[in-house]
């Protein structure tokens, strides 16, 4: 007996009380419906070219909170090493 492998079972459980479609325990990202590269098992080489493709074809503009916070963390690292700002002004 130690030669046969144990399979697993399945059982195709649904809830009581449940009034849906589908199975509830599925878990899915909410944002997969929008990415080609989640989902279908593809191979490397088509995941790489619909990421080339997501790269190419994705948003042009870009995050201003990204923004903001990159200029927050700038100041307060120069406020920690105690940088002088009165060099750029002129007197």
């Amino acid at each position: 007996m130690g030669f046969l492998k144990r399979t697993h079972k399945q059982f195709d459980y649904q809830p009581r009380y449940y009034k849906g479609e589908g199975n509830p325990y599925k878990i899915e990202h909410k944002l997969d419906k929008y990415r080609k590269t989640a989902g279908k098992n593809k191979g490397i080489k088509a995941k790489f070219s619909d990421a080339v493709d997501d790269l190419k074809n994705g948003e042009k503009g870009f995050n201003k909170t990204i923004v903001y916070i990159v200029l927050i963390l700038v100041f307060i690292f120069l406020y920690i090493i105690d940088f002088d700002l009165s060099i750029f002004v002129n007197n």
